[in-house]
């Protein structure tokens, strides 16, 4: 069964998964790759018009990877995770929205100028 998107993860997103433990990197990552394949808001879930996260919840903590796609190239989709949070309130938190947002013009921004 082929995956209805790829994912690139760029290195604060690489940074983020490294500091966690084998267990619940594991359990991200699992949930990552089940998102490819199903449509799930409570695996992957729209914030607003450009940002996107996967969501796990694991050993009662709630981990945050946001995300983007990008259409830009030959491949068909491709979602790039600019970086992740522990969640420790209800509600995501509006810094990490706008910091997902500037990776996103940054990496677009950098893609034109090659």
């Amino acid at each position: 069964m082929k995956p209805n998107f790829d994912i690139e993860l760029l290195p604060e997103a690489i940074k983020f998964l490294e500091s966690l433990d084998d267990k619940t990197r594991e359990k991200i990552y699992y949930y990552i790759k089940k998102s490819q394949f199903v449509n799930d808001n409570e695996l992957f879930k729209k914030l607003n018009d450009f940002i996107w996260k996967f969501r796990t919840l694991y050993n009662r903590k709630a981990y945050r990877l946001f995300s983007f796609w990008d259409k830009t190239d030959e491949k068909e989709t491709l979602i790039v995770a600019t970086h992740g949070i522990m969640k420790k309130t209800q509600k995501t938190p509006a810094k990490e929205i706008k910091k997902a947002e500037e990776i996103r013009k940054q990496f677009l921004d950098n893609k034109t100028k090659k």
